[in-house]
């Protein structure tokens, strides 16, 4: 069990540090380079929660082809505090399994941040696809789709 926590948060931090995989040609999926509908895409709701505690819960929907499933996937969040400008930190949630089947599916990730103040009103939130591909001993992280954008974190109660 804490081999697969561990890896969770591996994961997490990995979507967090390394952002988006190069699409086609090594060209960033984008406005003008869209991911094609076919292949993995992640999307984060508009509206999370925080609760006085600190526990953040984030909500979206993710689809991947069994292709996709070359190794374990997951589906990692982190919330951010600061900006792009100023500098952001970045928090991990817990991770949940992906099911890489084609179809879409919903996703929920919790996570209590202790010693970090999150307030409800608009959060940087980054969700990530993320399969794990084994590197001989090492698994490392492959980006398939991600998704960052402002959350709207709404009162909940613990």
């Amino acid at each position: 069990m804490r081999a697969t926590l561990v890896a969770a948060g591996a994961v997490a931090a990995a979507g967090a540090l390394l952002g988006p995989a190069p699409g086609p040609a090594g060209a960033a999926p984008g406005p003008t380079n869209p991911v094609p509908a076919a292949g993995p895409t992640i999307t984060t709701d508009p509206a999370g929660k925080v609760s006085p505690s600190g526990t953040v819960t984030l909500t979206g929907t993710y689809s991947c082809p069994a292709s996709s499933a070359t190794g374990p996937v997951f589906v990692s969040s982190s919330v951010g505090k600061g900006t792009a400008d100023t500098g952001s930190v970045r928090y991990g949630l817990q991770s949940t399994v992906a099911q890489c089947d084609g179809v879409s599916h919903s996703w929920s990730n919790q996570g209590k941040l202790s010693g970090v103040s999150i307030a409800p009103g608009p959060t940087d939130v980054q969700a990530t696809l993320v399969r794990l591909d084994k590197h001989g001993w090492l698994p490392l992280p492959a980006i398939l789709a991600t998704d960052r954008r402002q959350v709207n974190l709404l009162s909940a109660q613990d």
